[in-house]
């Protein structure tokens, strides 16, 4: 017997409409900065974790959001901002520049593993390698190991990965525990992170299009705007209480100055809400306040992993 396979456009998440067959997991194209193994990607797959995902891996941001502009069929995943570093500052100027929509967010809790080749052992340490950010989060247990080498390198996952490539004994990567099956390295030791409650939340991000088409009013309880205010006493405040009146939730505001104008600034804030009617009208009123306001997404606020 022929059984004919129905070709079905679903929607999924902040996913794309991709055709498949019915008994297939839908296939996203994601574009992340780093390699397989990196938090980028864990981030991805926990955001997609009932599909597969088909990473573009990028060396940089800026590439990122290249590759949303010239692939229809990507979306991306870009780390925006981590309990304890702080905001990527520049992640929000492409943001802005690119044309890109945020679709979703996913918060994920950041947790380090050392590793090192099968054949090694702490006894055999001479060197640790990771990103500079991983090795500062990892300050208290590094502390305890003051006779090993600390050196910088570009990506936690990369560490792991020109360990591994190069048969590099003697030294050990800080990153991820996922990236030891990756790359075949044995794990000495997981959750060497200083502090247990370090998160970054993650964006994921479509070109308007796709965003337009996937976007569940009825699920949407998060935005995301950015607009310029007039360098007068109490622009700001003026914005702020209009939020309070329509009982809008300001979970994040951002600051970053204007290139060539000077004590002039961009803000980027963080809305949450259980009415939508009342969040636009919100929109409207602060608009005539604001100069250069841009919608950057409506999407619904994502529970942080444990």
């Amino acid at each position: 017997m022929n059984i004919e396979h129905k070709k079905v456009l679903l929607p999924k998440r902040a996913g794309l409409f991709i055709i498949h067959d019915e008994e297939r997991q839908m296939t996203h194209k994601v574009a992340i900065q780093g390699i397989k193994g990196s938090f980028h990607d864990i981030a991805a797959h926990h955001y997609y974790e009932n599909d597969e995902v088909e990473l573009i891996c990028c060396d940089t941001f800026e590439e990122v959001f290249d590759t949303l502009k010239k692939d229809a069929q990507a979306t991306a995943l870009v780390a925006i901002e981590n309990t304890i570093a702080g905001s990527l500052l520049h992640n929000y100027e492409l943001l802005r520049d690119s044309g890109a929509v945020i679709v979703g967010e996913y918060k994920l809790r950041i947790s380090h593993s050392i590793m090192c080749l099968p054949e090694d052992g702490w006894d055999d340490l001479l060197e640790i390698n990771s990103h500079p950010v991983a090795l500062m989060q990892c300050r208290e247990f590094l502390s305890q190991h003051p006779n090993l080498k600390v050196v910088e390198v570009a990506d936690t996952a990369g560490a792991a990965a020109d360990i591994s490539s190069g048969h590099l004994r003697h030294h050990a990567a800080i990153c991820h525990k996922d990236a030891a099956k990756i790359y075949n390295m044995k794990i000495l030791q997981e959750g060497i992170e200083t502090n247990k409650h370090n998160f970054t939340r993650f964006l994921v991000l479509a070109n308007r299009e796709q965003a337009e088409r996937l976007r569940n009013v009825k699920e949407t309880n998060k935005s995301s705007l950015v607009f310029t205010l007039p360098h007068e006493e109490g622009s700001l405040s003026a914005i702020l209480s209009v939020l309070s009146f329509y009982k809008l939730n300001l979970t994040k505001i951002q600051s970053l100055p204007i290139i060539g104008k000077e004590w002039q600034y961009m803000f980027y804030i963080d809305l949450s809400f259980t009415d939508y009617t009342r969040y636009r009208q919100a929109i409207n009123a602060i608009s005539p306040l604001t100069s250069n306001l841009k919608l950057l997404g409506e999407y619904k606020d994502e529970q942080q992993s444990i």
